[in-house]
Protein backbone atom coordinates (compact mmCIF):
# COMPACT_ATOMS: atom_id res chain seq x y z
CA UNK A 1 0.00 0.00 0.00
CA UNK A 2 3.01 2.59 0.93
CA UNK A 3 4.88 1.32 -2.09
CA UNK A 4 1.87 2.11 -4.32
CA UNK A 5 1.28 5.50 -2.55
CA UNK A 6 5.04 6.37 -2.87
CA UNK A 7 5.05 5.72 -6.40
CA UNK A 8 1.99 7.56 -7.09
CA UNK A 9 3.38 10.63 -5.40
CA UNK A 10 6.81 10.31 -7.40
CA UNK A 11 5.03 10.01 -10.65
CA UNK A 12 3.40 13.15 -10.13
CA UNK A 13 6.35 14.63 -9.26
CA UNK A 14 8.72 13.25 -12.07
CA UNK A 15 5.82 14.26 -14.62
CA UNK A 16 6.10 17.56 -13.25
CA UNK A 17 9.55 18.71 -12.55
CA UNK A 18 11.41 16.49 -15.05
CA UNK A 19 11.25 15.00 -18.70
CA UNK A 20 11.63 11.15 -18.08
CA UNK A 21 11.47 9.15 -21.03
CA UNK A 22 11.61 5.30 -20.81
CA UNK A 23 11.71 3.16 -22.98
CA UNK A 24 11.78 -0.91 -22.74
CA UNK A 25 9.59 -1.53 -20.36
CA UNK A 26 7.96 -4.29 -22.08
CA UNK A 27 11.12 -6.52 -21.29
CA UNK A 28 10.14 -6.39 -17.58
CA UNK A 29 8.69 -9.68 -17.49
CA UNK A 30 4.76 -9.66 -15.91
CA UNK A 31 5.83 -12.06 -13.32
CA UNK A 32 8.19 -14.55 -11.81
CA UNK A 33 11.46 -14.09 -10.20
CA UNK A 34 13.54 -11.37 -11.24
CA UNK A 35 16.79 -9.26 -11.14
CA UNK A 36 17.06 -5.95 -12.27
CA UNK A 37 20.55 -4.27 -12.49
CA UNK A 38 21.11 -0.77 -13.26
CA UNK A 39 23.57 2.29 -12.50
CA UNK A 40 23.08 4.11 -9.94
CA UNK A 41 23.74 8.17 -10.52
CA UNK A 42 21.34 9.79 -7.78
CA UNK A 43 19.10 8.62 -4.66
CA UNK A 44 16.43 8.92 -6.34
CA UNK A 45 17.18 6.22 -8.81
CA UNK A 46 15.49 3.38 -7.24
CA UNK A 47 11.80 5.45 -7.18
CA UNK A 48 12.40 6.12 -10.55
CA UNK A 49 13.00 2.92 -12.02
CA UNK A 50 9.92 1.75 -9.72
CA UNK A 51 7.57 4.57 -11.57
CA UNK A 52 9.31 3.62 -14.32
CA UNK A 53 8.29 -0.62 -14.38
CA UNK A 54 5.10 -2.32 -13.60
CA UNK A 55 6.21 -4.68 -11.13
CA UNK A 56 7.48 -3.97 -7.23
CA UNK A 57 10.99 -3.51 -6.81
CA UNK A 58 12.94 -4.69 -4.12
CA UNK A 59 15.95 -2.84 -3.23
CA UNK A 60 19.18 -3.36 -1.15
CA UNK A 61 19.65 -0.03 1.02
CA UNK A 62 22.89 1.00 2.79
CA UNK A 63 22.55 -0.32 6.33
CA UNK A 64 23.00 3.44 7.89
CA UNK A 65 19.69 4.16 6.58
CA UNK A 66 18.16 1.98 8.50
CA UNK A 67 19.24 3.67 12.39
CA UNK A 68 16.76 6.21 12.10
CA UNK A 69 13.53 4.41 12.98
CA UNK A 70 11.54 6.75 11.20
CA UNK A 71 13.98 6.54 8.10
CA UNK A 72 13.72 2.66 8.04
CA UNK A 73 9.86 2.96 8.24
CA UNK A 74 9.85 4.64 4.99
CA UNK A 75 13.03 2.60 3.17
CA UNK A 76 10.93 -0.92 4.19
CA UNK A 77 7.94 0.76 2.91
CA UNK A 78 9.27 0.95 -0.47
CA UNK A 79 10.56 -2.52 -0.05
CA UNK A 80 14.34 -1.64 0.78
CA UNK A 81 16.17 -3.51 3.13
CA UNK A 82 19.47 -3.58 4.76
CA UNK A 83 22.92 -4.35 2.86
CA UNK A 84 26.15 -3.72 5.34
CA UNK A 85 28.48 -2.12 2.46
CA UNK A 86 31.84 -3.51 2.44
CA UNK A 87 31.17 -6.52 3.51
CA UNK A 88 29.91 -10.06 2.58
CA UNK A 89 26.81 -9.65 4.06
CA UNK A 90 25.09 -12.84 4.20
CA UNK A 91 21.93 -11.63 5.28
CA UNK A 92 21.34 -9.71 2.86
CA UNK A 93 22.22 -12.23 0.06
CA UNK A 94 19.92 -14.47 2.05
CA UNK A 95 16.68 -12.05 1.84
CA UNK A 96 17.67 -11.24 -1.97
CA UNK A 97 17.98 -14.99 -2.89
CA UNK A 98 14.26 -15.31 -0.88
CA UNK A 99 12.44 -12.56 -2.74
CA UNK A 100 13.74 -14.10 -5.93
CA UNK A 101 12.55 -17.55 -5.47
CA UNK A 102 9.13 -16.03 -4.17
CA UNK A 103 8.49 -14.85 -7.66
CA UNK A 104 10.18 -10.96 -6.95
CA UNK A 105 12.11 -8.51 -8.50
CA UNK A 106 15.18 -7.91 -6.51
CA UNK A 107 16.69 -4.01 -7.76
CA UNK A 108 20.47 -3.88 -7.33
CA UNK A 109 22.87 -1.44 -8.12
CA UNK A 110 26.00 -3.32 -9.38
CA UNK A 111 28.38 -0.71 -8.19
CA UNK A 112 27.61 -0.19 -4.55
CA UNK A 113 27.29 3.21 -4.61
CA UNK A 114 26.19 6.01 -6.46
CA UNK A 115 28.78 7.63 -8.87
CA UNK A 116 29.62 11.41 -8.70
CA UNK A 117 30.53 12.23 -11.80
CA UNK A 118 28.35 10.00 -13.86
CA UNK A 119 30.76 8.10 -15.18
CA UNK A 120 29.88 3.98 -14.06
CA UNK A 121 32.22 2.53 -11.42
CA UNK A 122 33.52 -0.91 -11.18
CA UNK A 123 30.90 -3.54 -10.16
CA UNK A 124 31.28 -5.48 -6.69
CA UNK A 125 31.55 -9.22 -7.33
CA UNK A 126 28.50 -10.04 -4.60
CA UNK A 127 26.29 -9.22 -8.00
CA UNK A 128 27.44 -11.57 -9.91
CA UNK A 129 27.24 -14.02 -7.05
CA UNK A 130 23.64 -13.20 -6.45
CA UNK A 131 22.81 -13.79 -10.14
CA UNK A 132 24.58 -17.22 -10.33
CA UNK A 133 22.76 -17.94 -6.96
CA UNK A 134 19.27 -17.18 -7.83
CA UNK A 135 19.33 -18.90 -11.67
CA UNK A 136 16.97 -16.00 -12.63
CA UNK A 137 17.72 -13.74 -16.01
CA UNK A 138 18.98 -9.92 -15.32
CA UNK A 139 17.68 -7.09 -16.75
CA UNK A 140 19.95 -4.46 -17.74
CA UNK A 141 19.01 -0.77 -17.12
CA UNK A 142 20.46 2.52 -17.99
CA UNK A 143 19.70 5.83 -15.96
CA UNK A 144 21.38 8.99 -17.66
CA UNK A 145 20.59 12.39 -17.35
CA UNK A 146 19.72 15.12 -15.01
CA UNK A 147 17.73 15.38 -12.02
CA UNK A 148 17.73 19.03 -11.72
CA UNK A 149 14.02 20.58 -12.31
CA UNK A 150 13.15 20.45 -15.29
CA UNK A 151 15.58 18.78 -16.82
CA UNK A 152 15.80 15.34 -19.11
CA UNK A 153 16.08 11.31 -17.79
CA UNK A 154 16.34 8.61 -19.15
CA UNK A 155 15.58 5.51 -18.79
CA UNK A 156 16.31 2.60 -21.16
CA UNK A 157 15.51 -1.29 -19.97
CA UNK A 158 17.12 -4.06 -21.71
CA UNK A 159 16.04 -7.53 -23.00
CA UNK A 160 16.50 -9.85 -20.17
CA UNK A 161 20.18 -11.96 -20.19
CA UNK A 162 20.76 -15.44 -18.77
CA UNK A 163 23.94 -16.32 -17.34
CA UNK A 164 23.30 -20.45 -17.71
CA UNK A 165 26.61 -21.18 -18.88
CA UNK A 166 27.77 -20.25 -14.79
CA UNK A 167 24.54 -21.97 -13.34
CA UNK A 168 25.74 -25.52 -11.64
CA UNK A 169 29.38 -25.06 -11.78
CA UNK A 170 32.23 -24.31 -8.94
CA UNK A 171 33.54 -21.00 -9.63
CA UNK A 172 36.42 -19.13 -8.79
CA UNK A 173 36.17 -15.57 -7.85
CA UNK A 174 37.17 -13.99 -10.90
CA UNK A 175 34.46 -16.15 -12.70
CA UNK A 176 32.21 -14.32 -10.40
CA UNK A 177 33.47 -10.74 -11.04
CA UNK A 178 33.16 -12.11 -15.04
CA UNK A 179 29.51 -11.78 -14.45
CA UNK A 180 29.20 -8.57 -12.49
CA UNK A 181 31.35 -7.27 -15.19
CA UNK A 182 29.33 -8.49 -18.12
CA UNK A 183 25.98 -6.98 -16.50
CA UNK A 184 28.48 -3.55 -16.05
CA UNK A 185 29.10 -4.00 -19.57
CA UNK A 186 25.37 -4.60 -20.85
CA UNK A 187 24.10 -1.68 -18.73
CA UNK A 188 27.06 0.97 -20.45
CA UNK A 189 25.95 -0.19 -24.25
CA UNK A 190 22.07 0.64 -23.47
Amino acid sequence: MFYRFVKLIFTIYFRVFHRVYAKGGENVPDSGGLIICANHIHWLDPILLGVCTKRQIHFMAKAELFKNKFFALIVRGINGFPVKRGTADISAIKTSLRLIKSGKILGIFPEGTRSRNGKMLPPLPGVGLIVIKSKVPVVPIKISGNYGIFRTLRVTIGKPVSFDEYIGRKLNSSEVSEVSMSIMDRISIL
